[in-house]
C-alpha cells in the first residue's frame, strides 16, 4: 500500500514538473523580449525542475542518491533565479529596452481599446484633435 502511494506521488510530482517545464519552454518561445523570457525561465522552469527532482527523490526512497537529489534541488533553487537575474541585468546594462505595450507592436495593438464613438458624444466624426493637430487651427 505504501509503495503504491509512493509510486503515485512520484508520478504526480514528475508530471507536474514536466507540465511546468513545458509552460516555461512555451513562455520562452512566445514572450516578446528578454526580460519576459527570463521571468518565465526563472519561475516556471525552477518550479518544474524542483517538482521533477522531488518526484525522483520520492521514487528513490531513503538512499544516498536521495540526498544528492535534494542537494541538486537546492542548487537549482539557488542558481536558476540567480542566472535569470544576471541575464536581465546584463540586458539592462547593454541597453536592451523592454518591449512595452505602447511601442506599436502587434501585441500592443491588441491591448489598445477600440474607440467608442457614441460614448464620446461627438457622434464619431473626426475632429482636429483626432487628426493629430492638437486642436490648433491650420
Amino acid at each position: 500500500m505504501i509503495d503504491a502511494l509512493r509510486f503515485w506521488v512520484a508520478v504526480a510530482l514528475v508530471a507536474l514538473g514536466v507540465f511546468f517545464t513545458f509552460i516555461a519552454a512555451v513562455g520562452v518561445i512566445r514572450l516578446p523580449d528578454v526580460y519576459a523570457r527570463t521571468h518565465t525561465a526563472s519561475q516556471a522552469d525552477t518550479l518544474g525542475a524542483g517538482l521533477t527532482l522531488a518526484g525522483v527523490a520520492v521514487a528513490l526512497g531513503w538512499q544516498h542518491a536521495t540526498v544528492y537529489t535534494v542537494l541538486l534541488l537546492f542548487f537549482v533553487f539557488i542558481t536558476n533565479p540567480t542566472a535569470a537575474h544576471a541575464i536581465a541585468r546584463s540586458a539592462a546594462e547593454t541597453g536592451v529596452e523592454p518591449q512595452l505595450a505602447d511601442d506599436g507592436s502587434e501585441s500592443a495593438r491588441d491591448l489598445e481599446p477600440e474607440p467608442d464613438p457614441e460614448s464620446s458624444g461627438r457622434g464619431g466624426e473626426p475632429t482636429d484633435r483626432d487628426a493629430g493637430t492638437g486642436g490648433e487651427p491650420q
